[in-house]
């Protein structure tokens, strides 16, 4: 993305329930230990796990004031923040919610596009296991499906069909 670092970050795979053995309060709370930001910079042809986009901290956040009108930001570039919830079956590890919300930023201005309620109600339906990705445009979804695949072939199999459905490039 805009700032490499030496390492290269993985997913947050599956840990064990924080409310397991609690009896009353805060059961049934959803919990972000499953969940993993992707940044996809549709320019460049390249995705990868962003965990500062969790808050809104991302190397292509930083710096930038994000505006709720698209038409306040020229010439911006298009990223796609994609919200990947890991969960298990019998058979392994599988990406279980994957939801997409658009942003734009123009680092010329420092100003950028996305909507926040958007990004948080699509980090909700992720960690409720939904797929919403058929909004993307083609190139965007070939990079999303080319980086899950390329991360964990297993994972990516296990997978729902409608996410290997709705990121299918013809």
């Amino acid at each position: 993305m805009e700032e490499k670092k030496g390492k290269n970050i993985g997913f947050n795979i599956i840990k064990n329930d924080p409310m397991d053995g609690h009896k009353g309060f805060g059961k049934g709370v959803l919990t972000l230990d499953n969940v993993s930001p992707v940044i996809i910079d549709v320019d460049a042809d390249e995705a990868a796990v962003e965990v500062g986009a969790m808050h809104a901290r991302s190397a292509v956040e930083k710096g930038i004031k994000f505006l709720p009108d698209r038409n306040e930001v020229p010439d911006a570039k298009l990223y796609w923040v994609v919200w990947v919830t890991i969960d298990r079956k019998e058979e392994g590890p599988y990406y279980a919610g994957v939801t997409a919300c658009e942003m734009t930023v123009n680092r010329e201005i420092r100003r950028g596009y996305k909507s926040l309620p958007e990004h948080v109600n699509r980090l909700d339906k992720s960690i409720k296991r939904h797929i919403i990705v058929d909004h993307m445009d083609e190139k965007s979804k070939k990079i999303l499906a080319d980086f899950l695949k390329s991360h964990d072939p297993g994972m990516w199999e296990r997978s729902e069909e409608k996410l290997k459905t709705d990121l299918s490039v013809e």
